[in-house]
This record gives structure tokens, C-alpha cells and sequence, in this order.
């Protein structure tokens, strides 16, 4: 999706142009795929443009750093500033997406990164439903990769590394080109991981099931902490459980979620189509409580809004 251009970028502390927010062409991480970065979403709410879930970013960015070996320069309370001071200053008051990134940046080069400068950057614009409105409403085509996620003992699966989106990028150019909207990946043991950028759940019995990140190699999500959590309070029964490819063909309902997707159905899965009708009521329940939710209009989850 395009980029929409803003004022300002925070770039080690400082507040530059957009225009001006650059780098070397020999930074390290541009060479190595060194950093680690995280997708945020603000919402417009009746008191104003809101952060949902900042906290938790930031800490699993900082968790992303620590297992990369990245001495990140910031704490969890300073980069939550710098975020909230981003949309403030480019008056994002409809809502927006925010990009932290923490990357190696010019000054040594090889593949050990240890004396490379870390360097952190923020941006923020305005950006629409990542697999399209009509996506959102009515469901995706899903593929089964070719491409497999990494296995955690060759890649840190629980890192959110820059690098690491090499494998989600074939896998989306593969989808796509056949004729799809996303991919999903499947792990090294040919269990269901995760999409290219999304967690993914089945409906079944009643019942939703999601595989255990760590097992299954894919990123703990934070909306999909989120969903689980609106998902019980609902009432309805939520397990980690491994799934096999079939397990998608023969589920009742099947959604994915992420920050950039938030919560979209799934209509097929290898042009087999999933249930009887797109969305199914638990996914339209989930997604309408999200949705409410992350635009402050339901008390109970205003701990998870950082009100700018």
C-alpha cells in the first residue's frame, strides 16, 4: 500500500523532515537485515486520537532488540513518548499507523554486527484497511505457501526482525501472483505457523483454535492476545492447539489477525471455501467488538488506549 507523506519523523530523539529522515547507504542493517521494528495502529475516539496496545508494542520491541543482540539506546517509557509525541506533532488526529524501527546503522560492515551503531526511528501516516476494505468485509483468498516459515533454531522466531521478512515477502509475491489476497505458512514440521504478517484461527464446534506461537514458529501477536482476550470475555472457549492444513478446509469459520489487518475473515483456503457464509458469526462478533474496542467505545478495554 502507498504511503501517505507526514511532516515529521523521529529519528534518534531528534524530529526531522519527512523528506530529510535518511541514512547511509552502507548501513549495516540495509546490507544484513539487521533490526527489528513494530506495527502500531491510533485510532480516532470520542475523546480524541488514541495509541491502542503502545505499551505492549514497545516491550516486544525492546524484546525483539534483546534477542538480536542490539543494545537499544531507549526504554519502554521513552519510546512511548516518542511515539505519542509523533502523532501529536503530525496532527494525525483521525488516527494513523506508526513504524518503530531499531536498526544497525553505518560504521562497520560484516556479518557480526557487535560494533555497528544502533539506531531507532519512528514514523507515522495515515493508512487504510492493509488487505482492503472489501477484504475486511466479506473475507480473503487464502494459499498455502510454497515457502516455509523459519524454523525457531535458524531464525528467533519470537523476534520481530527486519531481516526475517524476506520469507514473508516471497510468500506474499507467490499468493498474489496466483491470483490470492495472502499467504499461509507453514512451519518446518508442515504444521500451520502463521500468515505473512498475521496470526491466523479457526472456528470449530464453537470452539477457536489458534497455534501456540512458540511451537508453531510464528510471532506472538499482539492483536492476537487481543482477540483471545475479547474472544473469552465473549465467552467463547479459545485454545492453542497445532493445526494441519486440513484443519483449515474444514473449518466452521477462519479469521486472521494483525495491527496492519486487524481482524479479517477468511473466505477460502486453496480455493476451497471456508463454511457456509463469509464472515461467520463468531469472526463478525470478534471483529465487531475489536473494532469498537480499539475506537475506545467500550469502557472495559480503555487500559489498552494511550490517549495522545
Amino acid at each position: 500500500m502507498p504511503i501517505t507523506p507526514t511532516k515529521k519523523i523521529w529519528m534518534d530523539g531528534v524530529l526531522v523532515d519527512w523528506d530529510q529522515a535518511r541514512l547511509h547507504v552502507l548501513s549495516h542493517g540495509l546490507h544484513y537485515g539487521t533490526g527489528a521494528f513494530e506495527g502500531i495502529r491510533a485510532y480516532r475516539t470520542p475523546l480524541g486520537v488514541a495509541i491502542f496496545r503502545l505499551r505492549e508494542h514497545m516491550e516486544r520491541l525492546v524484546r525483539s532488540c534483546r534477542i538480536l543482540m542490539m543494545e537499544i539506546p531507549y526504554d519502554v517509557d521513552q519510546l512511548c513518548d516518542a511515539a505519542l509525541e509523533v502523532v501529536r506533532v503530525n496532527e494525525l488526529h483521525d488516527g494513523c499507523y506508526l513504524r518503530p524501527l531499531v536498526y544497525l546503522g553505518y560504521g562497520e560492515m560484516g556479518v557480526n554486527p557487535l560494533a555497528a551503531p544502533v539506531n531507532v526511528a519512528m514514523a507515522a501516516w495515515p493508512w487504510g484497511a492493509y488487505l482492503g476494505d472489501e477484504g475486511a468485509a466479506h473475507g480473503v483468498r487464502m494459499k498455502i505457501s510454497s515457502w516455509r516459515r523459519h524454523d525457531p533454531n535458524a531464525m528467533p522466531t519470537a523476534a520481530k526482525g527486519t531481516g526475517m521478512y524476506v520469507n514473508s515477502a516471497l510468500a506474499k509475491v507467490e499468493a498474489v501472483k496466483a491470483g490470492y489476497d495472502e499467504a499461509i505458512l507453514l512451519g518446518p514440521d508442515g504444521r500451520v505457523s502463521e500468515c505473512t504478517g498475521e496470526n491466523i484461527f479457526v472456528v470449530r464446534d464453537g470452539v477457536i483454535l489458534t497455534p501456540p506461537p512458540s511451537e508453531a514458529g510464528a510471532l506472538a501477536g499482539i492483536t492476537q492476545a487481543t482477540v483471545v482476550q475479547i474472544a473469552r470475555d465473549l465467552g467463547y472457549e479459545v485454545r492453542f492447539e497445532s493445526l494441519v492444513r486440513t484443519d483449515l478446509y474444514l473449518a466452521d469459520e477462519a479469521f486472521l489477525t494483525g495491527t496492519a489487518a486487524e481482524v479479517v475473515p477468511i473466505a477460502s483456503v486453496d480455493d476451497r471455501a471456508v463454511g457456509v457464509v463469509t464472515p461467520g458469526p463468531v469472526t463478525s462478533a470478534l471483529q465487531s467488538t475489536y473494532h469498537h474496542a480499539v475506537r475506545g467505545e467500550l469502557p472495559r478495554y480503555e487500559e489498552w488506549l494511550s490517549r495522545v
